[in-house]
This record gives C-alpha cells, structure tokens and sequence, in this order.
C-alpha cells in the first residue's frame, strides 16, 4: 500500500508482533467511514440517532473503567529519568518495551489491524507533521477520521523516503476462538500504558480505547512527541486554542489561548461576541503549532481537522456554535440517550425528560435517579468544517500571524480578570505559575483542588518541565521584542461570598478581547500593578453590563493578600524543579516579592 520502506518494515513487525486476522489500509474515503459504522451498528457497539433530529450522528458508551485520560498510567520513557522531569511517570525504555511487548503479542488475534496514515495540519504544509496508527478499535478509525487527515493523499506525501510518527493502539482484548466481543474492550486499568519514547519519536498505547489515550494524533503525537519535536527543531508545540478577532473597522488579529481541559477552551475558540461589530472566528479549540516565518513572527496552525469537545455545559447559551456544529456527522461518547433517539447532557439548556437511557445504558428518571444522566467527560466528536463560526484561515498551509496568547484556568480567588505581562520573560513566568481546579476530563480524586498547571501542559509535556520554560525563554531570543506575541493571563471564574461566578462569561468574554486586541493597537489604557498591567476602570467596555459594582472592582484589583499567598506557594512549587528552574523564572519571582511588599 505503500513504497516507503520505513512504513511497510514497520507494519510487518507490528503484525507479527500482534497477530491480527487480516491488515486494513485505511484511505480515508467516506464509503469506508460509512462502512465502519455499520459494522459498529450491527454489532451494538454504535447506535445510530435519529436521522431526522441528528442526521450522520451515532452514539458510542464506553466501559465504566474507559471514560477519561489516565494520568497514571501514561508514561514519558526517555532513556533518561532526569530528561522526564518530577511532573511526568517514567520508566526505563528497555523495561517498558519488555512490558509493552509480552501485553501487544497476541494482543489483536481475531481482530483487524487497522493502518491509518495521518496528518497533523493540512497535508504538505511546512508546518505539518505525519503519522501512522495501527489499532484494532474501529471506533478509533472513525473518530481519527474526524480529528485528522488521514489516507492516500497522506500516503502519496510521506513518498519512499518521508519521516512519520509510528503509533500503536491495541485496546488489549483479543478474541479468541468461542470468545463474545464486549460493546467495549479495553483492558483493566492496571494494565493500561499509554507510552511515548521521545528520542524515537514513538508512541504505544494499550488498553484503552477512550479519546485521548486512544487517538493517538491527539494529545500523544500533538503534544507529548511533537513539544519535543518542537523543543529541537525550534517552535511550539501548546495545548492552545487559536481564534481570529475583527473589529468594527474590519481590522484582524489572530490570538492564541492556554487553558486545562473543561475550562472553556472551545466556548472561547467559537465565542459569539456581545459587542455590537465585533467578530470572533475559530481557527482551532485545542492545540496550537507556532513557528516563526520570515518576517520573525510566530504563525499558528491548528493541526487538528475536528473538535473533540466536553458535552456537559455546552449549550445555546454556552457555546451556540458548537451545538450548531454537533447537529449532524457527529460522534457521541457517553451522553444520554432520549427516548425519541436524540441526545441529551446536563447544561445542555433544557431540562430532561422524564426518561432517559444514561451513559450506562441504564434507565434514567428525572427526579428519581441520583448520577448524571451524561458522564461528566462525556464528549462529542464533529468535524471543524461544520462549525459556523470556522475560519477561512483555519487551513492555511504557511499559519496565522499570533499577536497575544492569553493563559488562565479556573481560579475562584487570587487571580484578576485580565492582566498584561510586562514582557515577554514575565508571560512565562506567569505561564509557569498557572494553576486550575481539577476537572472530570481526568481520573483523580482531587476534582475541585488547584494545581499547578503550567501553559495547561502539566499531563502532555513530552520532557522535562523545567527544560520547557527555558525553551519557552529561548523562543524570546529568538526574534526582536516587539514581534513576539504579547501574553496575558486571563480569568473568567472569580466566585463571590456565596459561591457564584462574578464575570458572567460566554459571549461577555469578548469585552475582555476587544481590551486586549486595543492594547495590542496601543489604544486602550492600563494601570501598572505589582503583578502586571490590568484594565483602567474606563478602559474596559462595559457598556450593558450588568454586574455588581463593588464585585467587579474585586477582579479589577489586586488582592494584596492573596498574592502574598501565591508567591509562598509558587516559591514551594519551584523547589521540585531544583537545578532545573531557570534562573530568569526565579529573579522574576523575586522580583514579584519585592513589588508586594
């Protein structure tokens, strides 16, 4: 199926390896698509909806065990433990692959071995990568359909000789002979390895077949291999989303955006403003490439073809782009079903019927059951192209121009609305300092605790934090001041004394933006601060807003107090970095101490 030699060695091996019954070469067409998720359908993996509420739209449950990124059980294995660094689990390569090997042998036996060539970013771009993923989870085929590009026209690229990231995926449950498939295979959770080897530039994962630990052009290849990649070659490789702003005289900037997961990523990426004659476009919801183009700016791509997003919250009100992108051609992952075929989540907007069938598949009465009828992580997986609010841009093989990248997470105290770094040494330090509540988009039994989540890459960092902050420093050395983005450090989730949130989000975010894309023009006006430059109370539109005067000028200021608070703590969390912290982030802390006295 193909003339590079690299390639067809490599699936041989693998197939031997695996022992599948019969080897697909995925090209990618619709008829193969279509012709997946039939075979899902007659085997009660997929359900199909109803086609003349959601027409192409089909819905997946996951086994209980599935439903979610397992930190724990993902692995950065470099040759060396020092180059993993304190935040990532390692093991030596050698004992890994011993590991991993006795658990893939075997592993696809009365099963087919699916070959999906992919591209991450349009296919030929200059800052697009390549690679292959061997699963035996039809599911996964589908769904990397959606989020990449994948097929003969990536085939026809990568030529005889082309470089390519080799990824495999065995959901870890061979059929043997008298053997009934289950609705969802994967393995027991102690037995789960999602693996990355970065000096080699290989990805294994096995036993799971959810999102994430499953697709492997997404956080594995997208983050964990390509930060590495991007940390030798040169650019960035971030958890970020892209959009493109216009202002009412047709002006466009395009801004990037790091937040944790089920922080609102894609409401912001697909954000309708508020503001009469502004505009907001969506280049990508989820991992941004930045490399510098002729001109010494950074340029962003979305190397992502769809959204795989968090359905609980997401609604008209929410995120009326999305629910527009969702309506058909969409792949449904642990939501509820509706009785006339149709899907429900919590916050979807409307209340529930009196009957549902949940996540489970078990039956669901309002008033009556306790659970969600919707897992919390539950998601959606749609193609970027549906979504109205998409960018022309978004497939532009040399990038977007980045002006600003904003940082933040959810934060109920401490952390202002908007706050403009004083340079761009200063953004990263404010970056290396961010912390978030733990959400349900991973397994832990620390959900509502802050940790520390630098640039919301604290789980898809590739090698050693602290060599990534001073990559992100050299990335600052590498062109002249004034064309690197401007970095601001955002916060939409600042709660009052009962618990509420004070900044009513959403589509309200966008006088946030508007302050921003003015400061980047130098109109808008700021105030210096001890910890960066935030909004004038006359500079920020408010216009229409209705919102608690003495509440808003709490996110509008400083608390003195809680920086205190927060320097002690970031002062402690640096310690684990030891001699790998660079100084210029521990003068800047210094130095935010001397500015809070």
């Amino acid at each position: 199926m193909t003339s590079n030699i690299r390639l067809n060695k490599w699936i041989h091996e693998m197939a031997d390896l695996c022992r599948p019954d019969r080897i697909h070469w995925c090209d990618g067409s619709d008829s193969e698509y279509q012709s997946l998720l039939q075979m899902m359908v007659s085997k009660g993996v997929a359900i199909p909806l109803n086609p003349k509420k959601r027409p192409g739209c089909y819905l997946f449950r996951s086994h209980p065990s599935d439903v979610a990124r397992v930190e724990n059980r993902t692995f950065i294995s470099s040759l060396r433990q020092d180059d993993a660094g304190p935040t990532n689990n390692w093991i030596d390569p050698q004992s890994l692959k011993s590991t991993m090997t006795d658990l893939f042998s075997g592993s696809m036996v009365g099963r087919t071995m699916y070959v999906i060539p992919f591209s991450m970013g349009p296919v030929g771009s200059p800052l697009s990568k390549i690679g292959v993923e061997i699963t035996d989870s039809p599911y996964v085929v589908a769904n990397m359909r959606i989020m990449t590009r994948i097929g003969k026209p990536v085939l026809d690229f990568l030529g005889s000789d082309g470089e390519f990231v080799p990824c495999l995926h065995s959901v870890g449950y061979p059929l043997l002979p008298g053997m009934v498939d289950p609705q969802w295979p994967c393995a027991p959770i102690e037995k789960k390895f999602i693996s990355h080897f970065p000096e080699e530039r290989l990805i294994w994962s096995y036993g799971s077949g959810y999102g994430g630990n499953a697709l492997l052009g997404k956080k594995c290849f997208a983050l964990r291999i390509a930060s590495v990649q991007a940390r030798d070659e040169g650019w960035l490789a971030e958890h970020m989303l892209i959009l493109k702003i216009t202002n009412p005289e047709g002006k466009s900037k395009y801004i990037t955006g790091a937040f944790p997961s089920a922080c609102g990523k894609t409401n912001l990426a697909m954000l309708v403003p508020t503001l009469p004659g502004w505009k907001v476009e969506t280049v990508g919801d989820d991992i941004a490439w930045m490399k510098f183009g002729k001109d010494g700016r950074l340029y962003a791509i979305n190397p992502e073809a769809g959204f795989f997003g968090v359905a609980p919250g997401t609604s008209a009100q929410s995120n009326p782009n999305a629910m527009k992108c969702v309506e058909k051609n969409t792949l449904f992952t642990n939501v509820a079903l509706t009785d006339d075929g149709d899907v429900w989540w919590e916050g979807i907007g409307y209340d529930a019927p009196d009957h549902l069938i949940d996540w489970q598949g078990r039956d669901w009465y309002k008033g009556q059951s306790k659970e969600p009828a919707a897992h919390p992580n539950s998601r959606f997986t749609t193609p970027a192209h549906q979504c109205p609010s998409i960018s022309p841009d978004w497939i532009a093989e040399e990038g977007v121009p980045i002006s600003a990248i904003l940082i933040g997470g959810r934060r109920p105290s401490t952390i202002p609305l908007v706050n403009e770094s004083f340079s761009w040494e200063h953004g990263v330090f404010l970056g290396s300092i961010m912390g978030s509540e733990i959400t349900a988009a991973t397994i832990s039994d620390q959900i509502g605790k802050v940790r520390r989540d630098p640039f919301a890459m604290l789980p898809f960092m590739g090698y050693h934090i602290g060599d990534y902050f001073r990559h992100w420093l050299n990335i600052g050395k590498m062109t002249t001041p004034e064309k690197l983005p401007k970095i601001y450090y955002v916060n939409w989730f600042r709660k009052n004394a009962e618990g509420k949130f004070i900044w009513p989000g959403y589509g309200e975010n966008s006088r946030v933006l508007k302050w921003i894309f003015e400061r980047l023009e130098g109109k808008a006006a700021s105030q210096k601060t001890p910890i960066g430059n935030l909004p004038t109370p006359d500079s920020l539109d408010l216009d229409g807003l209705r919102v608690n005067p003495s509440e808003l000028a709490s996110i509008l200021t400083v608390d003195l107090g809680g920086w205190k608070r927060e320097a002690e703590d970031v002062r402690s969390y640096y310690r684990i970095f030891e001699n790998k912290l660079p100084s210029a982030l521990a003068d800047q802390l210094d130095q935010l101490d001397q500015r809070l006295r």
